[in-house]
C-alpha cells in the first residue's frame, strides 16, 4: 500500500509540476511554424490550454479509477491509457508554450475533482468504471473534432496534434469496450457533457 501510494503522489506532481515527457515524437513537430495573427496566437493557445487541462483531468480520473479498480485486469488498462495520456499532456503543454500561452491557473483544482469523480467511478465496479472511461473518451474526441474545426487551416503543427489525439482517444474508447465497459445511462452522459462545457469555458480564459 506505500509503494502504491507513493507512486500515485508522484503521478500527482509530475502532473502538476514537472515538464510532461512523450515516448513518442509531438506530431508535427518537424513541420514549419506558421504566420498567424496575435488574436488567432491567442485563441489557439487557449484551446491548447482547454485540451491541456482535459489531459490534466484524464491523469487524475485514471489514477482515481485505478485506485478503485477491484480487477488487475481493469487497473491494468486504467495505467496504460493513463500512460498515454501523459504524451497528450506533454504535446498540449509544448504546444502552448510555443504559441506563447500559459497553462490554466486552476490544474490544481481541476486535478481535485477529477480525482475525486474517478475513485467515485471507480467504487461503482469495473463495468461501470470502464464505461465511464469509454463514455469520457467519446466526449472528448468529439471536443478535439470541434477544435480541429476551430484551428486555423494553414496551423499544421496545431491541426497535427490535434488529430493524433483524436485516434488515440477513440482506441482508449475502443479498448473499454472491449473489456465490456457499461453502458452509462443518459442523465449520466448528458451532466458530464454539462460538467465538460463549465470545464472548457473556464479553462479557455483561466
Amino acid at each position: 500500500m506505500l509503494d502504491k501510494a507513493v507512486l500515485h503522489f508522484d503521478r500527482v506532481l509530475r502532473t502538476l509540476a514537472a515538464p510532461p515527457r512523450s515516448a513518442r515524437p509531438t506530431p508535427g513537430a518537424d513541420l514549419p511554424e506558421c504566420e498567424m495573427a496575435e488574436a488567432e496566437r491567442r485563441h489557439t493557445a487557449g484551446l491548447m490550454r482547454v485540451n491541456h487541462v482535459g489531459e490534466v483531468c484524464a491523469q487524475a480520473l485514471y489514477q482515481g479509477q485505478a485506485l478503485t479498480a477491484r480487477s488487475d485486469h481493469a487497473r491494468a488498462a486504467l495505467d496504460k491509457a493513463a500512460d498515454e495520456e501523459t504524451e497528450h499532456l506533454a504535446w498540449t503543454h509544448q504546444r502552448i508554450k510555443e504559441l506563447g500561452g500559459r497553462v490554466s491557473l486552476l490544474n490544481p483544482l481541476w486535478y481535485g475533482g477529477a480525482l475525486s469523480i474517478g475513485v467515485a467511478a471507480g467504487l461503482a465496479g469495473d463495468k461501470w468504471s470502464l464505461g465511464f472511461l469509454a463514455e469520457t473518451e467519446r466526449q472528448v474526441e468529439a471536443h478535439l473534432g470541434s477544435h480541429l474545426q476551430k484551428a486555423a487551416a494553414q496551423d499544421l503543427r496545431t491541426r497535427s496534434i490535434l488529430d493524433q489525439m483524436q485516434r488515440d482517444e477513440a482506441a482508449h474508447a475502443e479498448m473499454a469496450v472491449q473489456l465490456g465497459a457499461h453502458a452509462l445511462p443518459v442523465p449520466v452522459r448528458m451532466a458530464m457533457k454539462l460538467a465538460s462545457r463549465v470545464m472548457t469555458t473556464l479553462a479557455y480564459r483561466i
